[in-house]
């Protein structure tokens, strides 16, 4: 038998562990028996024949031997030595032949090694336009070029239909030390599915999602799937240019909170597409007066139950939403309709699920070998490794890529403080100290600093937002000034002090006021969201509305109060889906909400009253100019607990851009409540909690309030007010 393949790699394509298959297979110019000509290899393990025809004359055939009953055929050329293009004819063993484009025909090496040196050094930050599955055109021939990273693989393989999911085939060309391997498939498409194959050195077969794919099959089904990005004529180009100068420290952000898969769904519990839900959700947002939406994570993954939160693509919007242009689509027409787009994202943990990132080349690649530092105590997940270069590269591209790609508007990062922290949720001996002996994680808060710094620079008027519970300083501060440099950070502690107060019974309340005064002390101490998010009415936490103690009536007027102090406390807002107009079940995943309500004045009534708060909130500068600076904010009277009273300023750019705020946290109302004021002119209640149309009791302040002679809480002026129950009011000095 004639054959001009070494025998070490004519072993090593039969035992399908060659890292450079391509120096092997296809087409090769070769000297043999002292002549100069061309040799044909491939590897078809169900061929029965195998014929190489010349593309530019397919009468010419040449037959292929087999050299072995795995599949190795071969051709020798003789009368050939100059290269041409080829297709082989493969007839199976039911006599059927098929003319086939040879991958290994095809040269395509995408990643240079400038490429591959960014990489490895963390500094590849549009990684995800090498790495994964891209569309293109080689040698005049449509396919996608495939590329992985997968360093101790002993063979990686393009599986898929295409290849009856035979790893034996479209074995990939392993690039020197990155690690990354790569090939061309030709003929392959958008839509076609596919997962890599992977033998592990210790002999093991992985099926593999694509950790860059950009779209994937329908749950419960794992297969990447093949997309081409490219194909979306973006509109909102208004909106991105304003947004590159925007300050929003200093503009209104009100955010609202959405869950897409159970904000609203169709007939018989059906799932929307993004592309469905866009003009629904653009004008419920737009109508009640939000800025933003912020939605819980939009990444594929395996368990709806997860709410998005345990991610297996970070590329890939998940396929229950539809398809990457849908969501395009979402994000653009929410931006022609003047609203900004937030996403969850989630870089402190993944899951364990055999198609993931877990154990991915069959050693722990993306997380660490130590349950003490890679297995996640909370959730069962795994945890980044953030000292390895191509794990936070590949992170960052990850957040770069939602930044560009689909014009997200910010990435509020979920779990930073277990990121943080070494012994996050663990016992003593349960976590390994840093190298100087500490808890902190110093490589994953150099992976923020990094990620933070970058994401500012390529993409300004962004909002990075950091999901942090605990007091690290400087979270919100710039990484070049030794924070984590994170723009905005949700704050935790008046979330929490703020609904144990207001699950008091009101007659306790009192002995409980530091509760509201507290958060001042530390306001601006970082650029504090405020966040009643979803986290605070599940798992028997109860709704916002049932958080509120007594009859149906306090609980609305008492849910209002709230959201009247919420919306003058210094600090941008986000609300969850469903606490606007007062849900009364805690939010499920499985279902829509309960939209049915708004046919109630209870339910109405409050959705009107949050409407006229964010108007409120964005008309009036005083509300935003100084969210974060003690210059917006001052007491008129915090020590009120007796009457559970609480009366401030908030104040704009100039000496008369203020308003006064009063708000009771009882059912008794306080007539003829003095406070103090700081200018001797007229005043006019522009909001109240209590009023008719909110379904209150419609008690408070018509017409003009004149100023009293005399001067109160340190004031050199004073205003008597009747102060409705349960009610926050809203003072507006008359100038003019």
């Amino acid at each position: 038998m004639l054959t001009s393949i070494p025998v070490f790699d004519a072993l090593k394509l039969i035992n399908s562990t060659h890292e450079a298959p391509g120096r092997v297979l296809g087409m090769h110019r070769i000297e043999y028996a002292g002549k100069k000509m061309l040799a044909v290899r491939a590897l078809l393990p169900d061929a029965k024949d195998v014929a190489v025809i010349d593309r530019a004359n397919p009468k010419t055939r040449y037959p292929m031997e087999q050299l072995h009953p795995c599949g190795l055929y071969e051709a020798l050329v003789w009368d050939r030595a100059a290269r041409f293009k080829y297709q082989l004819a493969m007839t199976d063993h039911l006599g059927q032949e098929h003319l086939l484009n040879d991958v290994y025909a095809f040269w395509s090496e995408e990643l240079t090694e400038f490429d591959r040196y960014l990489f490895n050094s963390a500094r590849h930050y549009r990684l995800y336009e090498k790495l994964g599955a891209h569309v293109k055109t080689v040698d005049g021939v449509a396919g996608v070029h495939f590329a992985v990273w997968a360093p101790n693989a002993k063979r990686v393989s393009v599986v898929g239909p295409f290849n009856k999911w035979d790893g034996r085939r479209f074995q990939m060309t392993k690039r020197g030390s990155s690690g990354i391997w790569e090939l061309f498939v030709p003929d392959l498409k958008p839509g076609d599915l596919y997962k890599y194959e992977i033998k592990t050195k210790g002999n093991r077969i992985l099926l593999k999602a694509d950790p860059f794919a950009y779209h994937a099959e329908l749950r419960p089904a794992t297969a990447s799937r093949v997309f081409d990005l490219n194909g979306f004529a973006w509109q909102d180009r208004a909106w991105m240019d304003a947004r590159a100068t925007t300050d929003w420290y200093q503009q209104p952000v009100s955010i609202y909170e959405v869950h897409l898969p159970s904000w609203m769904r169709g007939e018989n519990n059906r799932l929307l597409t993004c592309r469905d839900l866009a003009p629904k959700l653009a004008a419920y947002v737009r109508e009640n007066g939000f800025t933003h939406v912020e939605l819980m994570p939009v990444m594929e993954h395996p368990l709806d139950a997860s709410w998005g939160y345990q991610v297996t693509g970070y590329f890939a919007p998940t396929s229950r939403l539809g398809t990457p242009d849908d969501f395009m689509y979402f994000v653009d027409y929410l931006h022609r309709e003047g609203i900004g787009v937030i996403a969850d994202w989630v870089p402190a943990h993944f899951p364990k699920d055999a198609h993931g990132l877990a154990r991915f080349d069959g050693t722990a690649l993306y997380e660490h070998e130590d349950p003490r530092l890679g297995e996640h105590p909370d959730w069962g997940t795994k945890i980044f490794n953030y000292g390895r270069y191509e794990v936070t590269n590949f992170l960052i591209s990850s957040a770069l890529f939602w930044l560009d790609k689909y014009h997200l508007d910010g990435l509020r990062v979920d779990a930073v403080a277990s990121m943080l922290y070494l012994d996050y949720s663990r016992k003593p001996g349960q976590w390994v100290p840093n190298k100087h002996g500490g808890r902190e994680n110093l490589e994953a808060i150099e992976f923020i600093k990094h990620l933070n710094s970058v994401a500012y620079q390529y993409y300004p008027g962004i909002m990075m937002i950091a999901e942090e519970s605990t007091a690290w300083p400087g979270v919100s501060k710039p990484a070049y000034g030794g924070g984590l440099g994170y723009g905005f950070k949700w704050n935790m502690g008046w979330m929490n002090d703020t609904l144990a107060y207001m699950e008091k019974e009101p007659i306790h309340r009192k002995f409980h006021h530091a509760n509201l005064t507290f958060s001042l002390l530390y306001a601006y101490t970082e650029n504090f969201i405020l966040p009643f998010s979803h986290d605070e009415v599940v798992h028997g936490k109860r709704s916002m509305i049932n958080k509120m103690p007594g009859d149906r009536w306090q609980q609305f007027a008492g849910l209002r109060a709230l959201f009247a102090y919420y919306f003058g406390h210094p600090g941008k807002k986000l609300m969850f889906m469903g606490s606007e107009f007062g849900m009364f079940d805690e939010w499920r995943e499985t279902k829509s909400l309960d939209w049915h309500l708004l046919q109630y004045d209870w339910h109405h009534q409050l959705l009107l009253c949050v409407r006229d708060l964010n108007r409120l909130y964005r008309e009036e500068p005083a509300l935003h100019r100084f969210d974060h600076s003690g210059r917006g904010f001052e007491w008129i009277n915090c020590n009120d607990y007796a009457n559970s009273v609480f009366s401030f300023m908030r104040k704009g750019e100039r000496e008369d851009d203020f308003l006064v705020f009063v708000v009771n946290f009882t059912p008794v109302p306080r007539h003829g409540y003095t406070i103090g004021v700081p200018q001797r002119v007229a005043y006019r209640e522009i909001f109240n909690s209590d009023a008719a149309c909110y379904h209150g009791s419609n008690l408070g302040n018509p017409g003009t309030l004149q100023p009293n002679s005399f001067g109160a809480n340190g004031k050199p002026q004073s205003l008597t007010v009747t102060v409705p129950p349960l009610a926050g009011i809203v003072l507006k000095p008359q100038l003019g």
